[in-house]
């Protein structure tokens, strides 16, 4: 059965590889790494991801629903969504471990997933493991990881390892590749839709590179390509009946941020560091590629052709899901490298390679450790300032800075900027950046608070929340913020510290370095 996958002069492509190849050092390497990139999730109660913030409050609610905890601005609707993987799985473990650990033990999962799922594409193709693992774990904290992307994350790691399920069974009998593809799509399209899109384009590639390279009967060939969409045209029809949806908001498309914005996938904290990476890591693909250094095994350069293809067509925002260019970006990361053979042209070439991988992943996790410690003090800060406010309080979130989204001068700052919706868990408050899209959360607003929500918004920056409360609000200025002095009770102001920016209307009661919390003062019955 390997010999149908791997052909004679691929077998031994691979096994010119040398040092490449899975030696126990290299093991030793790969596992040492593998824990410590792992430290950011281990040692932070609340890693410092942008969105994470968000989907934990999520989780508090969905936990005390049905309970006389309910909570008291938002209701649960459950729906056949495609965007669901923690909102299923987090509340069934959070009843043993807390809603805090089961969350992070959650996101643990997706990062063990995604790693583990790129290695075991190479082993399904090359029967050994090569270079996959030590990319894994270099984009490990790209961007859509770092920004806290959970549910996408954790659904790659499954279409990882469904990918490598449907390689090992594709030359078995119909049925039980059929049955293993079946159960990968239901998961995939409860846990998310892109990632389910990413794994059917996959496969698609990989059939068609078969049935090019193989001249299988042409009943084979329809036969396969209708055993891939079947189960998903199926899921879809289901969601249809059920009155389910795939997001609200429509495609958006910047070449010009896509360029941009490329260059700063390897890493979600630091732009310079995550441009200086992908400059080395492209240019030393160049120059191996030059000395012949890559081969193809099965449908190799159609997956990175495809891949490559589709990073350019797709529009920034697509379905209400944002940055899908640069998911497929780390997903070819992932991918593509399980289906070429990397064979440097001398010993020098694969230590300079093999350097130039390591110290990059060493770079991108050391980052994620210096961001983690920075947070780990800002989050407690954060958490001890939510016994200030009032249970069933109005918590607006404001910006110290330009609250431009994402703050591409300082990614670093990210993390704080969704962190105040934790007020939502500790304090049951409302606060209307909470992500409650429709069609991605089971989580609503009541109706009576639903013109204040949001269902996707960042901090909004206070000088424009200067200008609403002096009575001269410009066309910037969010809906939900018109009356905001009145509206809300209390004010966060994230970012940079910065002095008070309305002392004779916010009153301290709180502050770090990357946050402030002001208590708005209501005008008296004479005024």
């Amino acid at each position: 059965m390997v010999a149908e996958r791997v052909s004679p002069a691929e077998r031994s492509s691979i096994d010119a590889a040398g040092l490449w190849s899975a030696s126990p050092l290299a093991l030793a390497v790969f596992a040492l790494l593998f824990a410590v990139a792992l430290l950011p999730v281990l040692a932070m109660p609340i890693p410092a991801m942008v969105d994470y913030p968000n989907h934990l409050a999520r989780m508090h609610i969905l936990v005390r629903d049905g309970t006389p905890a309910s909570h008291p601005f938002y209701r649960v609707t459950w729906a056949f969504y495609p965007n669901l993987a923690m909102d299923l799985v987090v509340p069934r473990i959070a009843r043993l471990t807390g809603v805090e650990s089961a969350t992070r033990l959650f996101l643990l999962a997706s990062q063990i997933l995604t790693v583990t799922g790129a290695c075991a594409i190479e082993f399904a193709v090359k029967r050994r493991f090569q270079v996959s693992g030590f990319l894994a774990l270099m984009v490990l904290y790209s961007v859509p990881f770092a920004w806290g992307f959970v549910n996408f994350q954790f659904a790659l790691g499954l279409a990882l390892w469904g990918v490598a399920a449907w390689i090992t069974l594709q030359d078995r009998g119909w049925a039980l590749r059929l049955a293993s593809h079946t159960l990968f799509v239901a998961l995939l399209f409860g846990s998310h839709l892109f990632a389910l899109g990413l794994y059917g384009f996959t496969l698609g590639m990989h059939e068609m590179w078969r049935a090019r390279s193989r001249h299988p009967p042409l009943r084979e060939t329809v036969l396969r390509f209708l055993a891939l969409a079947l189960p998903a045209l199926l899921a879809f029809g289901v969601m249809r009946a059920s009155g389910g949806s795939v997001g609200q908001e429509g495609t958006a498309w910047n070449g010009q941020a896509k360029l941009i914005m490329a260059f700063a996938t390897l890493n979600g904290y630091d732009l310079w560091l995550s441009a200086a990476g992908t400059i080395i890591l492209v240019g030393l693909t160049a120059l191996l590629a030059l000395r012949g250094a890559f081969r193809p095994v099965q449908s190799g350069y159609w997956l990175a052709a495809g891949l490559a293809c589709l990073f350019v067509v797709l529009p920034s925002r697509l379905f209400d899901t944002a940055f899908v260019d640069l998911r497929v970006t780390v997903a070819a990361l992932l991918i593509v490298p399980g289906f070429i053979v990397v064979s440097p042209p001398s010993r020098a070439w694969g230590r300079i390679a093999g350097a130039a991988i390591l110290g990059l992943t060493v770079a991108n996790v050391s980052c994620a450790l210096a961001i983690a410690a920075i947070y780990r003090g800002e989050y407690a800060a954060l958490l001890t300032s939510f016994e200030q406010l009032k249970p069933g309080s109005r918590v607006l979130v404001g910006h110290s800075g330009s609250g431009k989204d994402p703050p591409l001068d300082d990614l670093a700052d990210y993390p704080i900027y969704n962190a105040a919706t934790l007020a939502v868990a500790y304090a049951d408050a409302f606060v209307p950046t909470l992500f409650t899209s429709i069609g991605k959360q089971p989580v609503t607003v009541i109706d009576a608070y639903r013109p204040l929500a949001v269902p996707y918004g960042g901090p909004t920056p206070t000088a424009i929340l200067r200008e609403v409360a002096e009575g001269r609000p410009s066309d910037e200025a969010p809906g939900y913020t018109r009356a905001w002095t009145k509206d809300f009770d209390y004010l966060y102001v994230v970012g940079p510290s910065a002095p008070n920016p309305m002392p004779g209307l916010l009153v301290p009661l709180a502050a770090s370095s990357r946050f402030a919390l002001y208590r708005i003062e209501k005008p008296g019955p004479s005024e």
